[in-house]
């Protein structure tokens, strides 16, 4: 049976929830530092927000239209399938937090609510209250002509109170507020300091919520129970050519603020007649949108869950590493020169690359700076250093995508202050998103103008650069600068035709390249020779590549996956998936890098990348791999992939019944990666920083391959 007479996949909203289990796996694993595990729950619920946000809102979308055509509505059983996982999720969560109060409370601290608070504490947190916190909250106080899908926020976490009389039910609503302060209030130490008092926002509310109505409403009780209302993040843009892309985008957020539901959760403790009330103003009516829960629903806040206790609690620090060559020389340009650069984040500082351009922005030498912004930082270096740079004369060009879902608003105010300084701002292509991490430099030497490039699987950000796992290739090969150089002509006049010989661009050569790639393996093993493929993405989502992974599987070639995220290809199916095997890490650090490897006879092809194997990223984005041609840096990436793939700590096999096994460690010493990493980078820098003492003292001294 060839792989295209069935449907041999997962699909990807399953596959996804998959991989927030695995996450919600990190919580439950004793052997991560307990408040870290808190934190988990945070990534957790943030994650599964987008998940509704983006990719329950499309399985919607496609159930609206199933619905006014004839057929089989394929949607709505994918929508009972995620409905049905999303309420098992759900309680496995409920048991991880109660497990978790319990392992605090053994270890003196307690996350405690209104109901168990002594009078000492009561005392101080009608204070705190009024003091603090009530300046931050306007009940929106709810009648039958309210409009509520127009008021209210987005994945903000309410209190729906109702006060009772015995004539009617006045209902209000009660944002919690978390932009002016922290979600979590320590309280003050009352009989023993050993014992922490933690308490979460949303019960010194309802420990005070009669303070907020008393003085205006009569009423014989109150009562408060939680919910988090969530909107399609999908939006249109205007088709009016008279508008800017920054105009239409606009429009397009103020749509995402009155879009349809998709999910309402809430306290599961909550009375019918509440229910019944915020279903009504909300125009709620499909069951799939509605998902009980706890008292707590804006669980991403504890990501920033505090650590009151002791230091084992939390994750041991690492130190950023320095990179020995950048270190050896004067300035980054002649470190670039010497020979090529990969840093590796989170492992290495990323200061390297700010400093880069923080050089050039004064740089006597350097005429023109060209960089793609993604995502940045809040407080970004690197924005301050294009508007410096614009001051010294340079000209400074910056392709904003100002689609970044989630980010938009922020790069509209990028885009703004940057143009503002003189810096020349592009938005990319209408029909495409610029998602490549470019950055090139012109600077005038004594040969003539020499580039200078960078080419990375991350975003130029200095905040996720320390918790994302991610690549960055510096480099002075003139022919790999020079087409990055038409990446960015490609980028502002899309109508003209180029030609890459190293990069492979989306959308412009990349299926046809990943196709002649994989084609020769399958012809290497066709004649009985070794073939190997090895890819680390984020997500492995596109049916014409998982094809082609599935024809070469069947022609013998090894292939080994490592995939973060989604990955709808099935692996170890008899006669198509045999030779596949995937694996995904989760642990401290989000592996964000994406790295292909084609054993090509011997040769060992290998490119960091971008792009996942997503048809968004093939099709619809801008999109660079980077081919890596220095011999030592290509065994560095090698031996940082064997590493990963020999993972027994925190590697799960992904199999087609998304069981989330850990990979068996059997007699095997223990590896955890993202540590194995860590440390054999320290001992590669401070082979190249010995190699690069011993080159100084010797002429034409060579830096060879860390063993």
């Amino acid at each position: 049976m060839s792989p295209s007479s069935e449907k041999f996949s997962i699909d990807k909203e399953l596959s996804w929830l998959s991989f927030n289990e695995r996450v919600l796996q990190e919580a439950a694993d004793s052997s991560v530092p307990l408040v870290e595990r808190v934190r988990f729950l945070g990534i957790y619920s943030s994650n599964m927000d987008e998940f509704f946000r983006v990719r329950v809102a499309a399985v919607r979308r496609s159930m609206l239209l199933s619905s006014l055509q004839e057929g089989r509505n394929i949607s709505k059983h994918l929508m009972a399938k995620i409905q049905t996982k999303v309420v098992l999720l759900q309680e496995r969560f409920d048991a991880i937090y109660s497990e978790l109060m319990r392992e605090l409370a053994r270890r003196n601290i307690y996350l405690i609510n209104e109901q168990q608070l002594s009078d000492f504490h009561s005392q101080w947190l009608r204070a705190y209250f009024r003091d603090h916190l009530k300046r931050h909250i306007a009940p929106l106080i709810i009648h039958n002509n309210t409009d509520l899908i127009k008021h209210i926020n987005d994945n903000s976490t309410y209190l729906v109170v109702c006060l009772f009389t015995p004539e009617k039910k006045q209902y209000a609503l009660v944002e919690v507020p978390t932009k002016n302060v922290e979600r979590f209030v320590q309280l003050p130490a009352e009989k023993s300091k050993l014992k922490k008092h933690l308490i979460l926002l949303d019960n010194i509310i309802r420990h005070c919520v009669d303070e907020l109505f008393a003085p205006f409403f009569e009423y014989d009780h109150i009562e408060a129970y939680s919910m988090k209302f969530t909107r399609d993040a999908e939006f249109n843009l205007t088709d009016e050519l008279e508008q800017s892309q920054l105009e239409k985008l606009t429009i397009g957020l103020k749509q995402r603020l009155t879009a349809e539901p998709v999910r309402l959760a809430y306290d599961r403790e909550m009375p019918e007649h509440m229910l019944a009330m915020l279903t009504t103003h909300l125009k709620i009516s499909n069951t799939e949108c509605i998902i009980p829960g706890g008292r707590y629903h804006s669980f991403k806040d504890f990501i920033g869950f505090p650590n009151p206790g002791r230091k084992h609690l939390v994750n041991k620090k690492i130190d950023a590493l320095d990179c020995a060559i950048f270190k050896h020389f004067p300035n980054k340009f002649d470190a670039i020169q010497h020979r090529d650069i990969l840093v590796h984040y989170p492992y290495h500082k990323f200061s390297h690359f700010t400093e880069l351009v923080r050089q050039a922005a004064y740089d006597p030498k350097v005429r023109f700076i060209k960089l793609n912004i993604y995502r940045v930082a809040k407080k970004s270096r690197i924005i301050q250093s294009l508007i410096d740079a614009v001051k010294n004369g340079k000209q400074v060009t910056a392709i904003i995508e100002l689609r970044a879902r989630f980010d938009e608003m922020n790069n509209i105010e990028w885009s703004r202050e940057l143009a503002e300084a003189g810096v020349t701002v592009h938005h990319g292509i209408p029909s495409l998103k610029v998602h490549s991490k470019l950055c090139l430099i012109g600077r005038e030497e004594q040969n003539g103008l020499q580039l200078y490039g960078h080419v990375g699987s991350g975003n130029f950000n200095e905040s996720t650069a320390k918790i994302y796992t991610d690549v960055s290739l510096f480099t002075a090969n003139q022919e790999i600068c020079s087409e990055i150089d038409q990446v960015f002509e490609f980028i502002q006049h899309p109508y003209k035709r180029f030609d890459f010989k190293h990069l492979i661009v989306s959308p412009v050569n990349v299926r046809p390249e990943l196709e002649r790639l994989i084609d020769a393996e399958i012809a290497q093993a066709n004649i009985g020779k070794k073939a190997a493929i090895t890819l680390k993405l984020n997500n492995l989502v596109d049916e014409v590549l998982i094809q082609k992974l599935y024809q070469a599987s069947a022609a013998g070639v090894k292939i080994k996956l490592l995939i973060r995220g989604m990955c709808c290809l099935l692996s170890e199916i008899p006669g198509i998936s045999d030779n596949i095997s995937v694996y995904s890490i989760v642990d401290r650090f989000l592996e964000h890098s994406r790295i292909m490897l084609f054993y090509a006879g011997g040769e060992n092809k290998l490119f960091l990348c971008s792009a996942d194997w997503m048809s968004r990223n093939i099709d619809n984005r801008v999109e660079v791999s980077a081919p890596v041609y220095d011999p030592a840096l290509k065994a560095v990436l090698m031996d940082i992939l064997a590493l990963q793939f020999a993972d027994n700590t925190k590697a799960r096999i992904i199999n087609k019944e998304q069981s989330n096994v850990y990979k068996p460690r059997g007699n095997k010493r223990k590896v955890q990666s993202q540590m194995a990493v860590y440390q054999y980078l320290i001992t590669a820098e401070k082979k190249f920083q010995q190699q690069l003492i011993s080159a100084t003292s010797t002429e034409n001294g060579v830096i060879g391959v860390p063993s």
